[in-house]
């Protein structure tokens, strides 16, 4: 990020800073966890464990290239469990008995609900044209052309709206430092903070493979471990793109997030799922040529 905006960042742990983060996280366990007295106790310390317990079994169905668990219906599960991850950030706003907490909670839940409507519907367009709701269909739906070229559109919405729904920039109005001191987790300090640090960064990592899973698919036709290894450089790659994206733009207005997703993106997603639906059957139902 510093050499992206031309400046100097931690570069001391590590060869060119690159153990920075690493450092940072055992700093914080070593740290007091200090709790506010006026707080809900069970569910301060409750918020942030759960964050991460969720931003782990998210993984659970992703074919890396073998899942965890082979699930049916294993993109209802990421679905159901990424709107779970709402009341983690809530409780954390509401269980701080700050006003800042809990304004940037509020915003945070708002921000999550309306940009998952339109990445269900996108899901939906891939499910039609992969036919499958099992993530491993998807690379064998992909043997030919990747979904990302004939679905681009959707495609760039679906990668804006992961960006808004892991909270990062332009979109990262819960963590407004100039107008929210630090947003839902201001009262935070020590583990329970590093907890929701890592709960962050899990689910960008997640969000960034299922991106590479599902537009980007990897070949059924290398080795295991060779899939494996693409993957995760597709997702590194991704994450990268999350980084450049926070040194590029400043952070949007709330009034210009909510009419991006509700004026913009939405209609644009339900024309583009009534066009995937219709036009199989439209030409299935045409007459014969001959």
């Amino acid at each position: 990020l510093g050499y992206m905006q031309h400046r100097k960042g931690p570069n001391i742990v590590g060869p060119t800073g690159l153990f920075q983060p690493i450092a940072d996280g055992v700093k914080l366990f070593i740290k007091e966890p200090i709790r506010p007295a006026t707080s809900s106790q069970t569910l301060f310390l409750l918020a942030p464990t759960l964050a991460l317990s969720l931003a782990m079994i998210i993984w659970t169905p992703l074919p890396m290239p073998v899942s965890f668990s082979e699930m049916s219906l294993g993109i209802m599960f990421i679905l159901a469990l990424s709107s779970l991850t709402v009341y983690t950030i809530l409780g954390s706003g509401w269980a701080s008995n700050s006003k800042y907490a809990l304004i940037g909670a509020l915003r945070a839940v708002a921000q999550t609900i309306s940009y998952e409507v339109t990445l269900a519907l996108i899901l939906l367009c891939t499910i039609l044209l992969s036919g499958n709701f099992m993530l491993q269909n998807f690379n064998i739906s992909q043997e030919a052309i990747w979904f990302i070229i004939p679905m681009w559109p959707l495609a760039m919405m679906w990668y804006i709206s992961t960006l808004a729904e892991t909270n990062r920039a332009p979109f990262d109005l819960t963590e407004g430092e100039s107008e929210l001191v630090s947003g839902f987790n201001v009262e935070y300090a020590g583990g329970p903070f590093a907890l929701f640090f890592l709960a962050e960064y899990a689910n960008i990592l997640m969000m960034n493979t299922i991106s590479a899973i599902i537009f980007m698919g990897s070949s059924t036709l290398l080795p295991l471990s060779s899939t494996t290894v693409i993957l995760m450089t597709k997702a590194a790659l991704l994450s990268m793109a999350f980084l450049w994206v926070r040194a590029s733009y400043p952070r949007f207005r709330y009034d210009q997030l909510m009419h991006l997703v509700w004026k913009n993106f939405l209609p644009i997603t339900l024309a583009l799922t009534i066009w995937f639906i219709a036009f199989p059957i439209s030409t299935l139902m045409t007459p014969p040529t001959t």
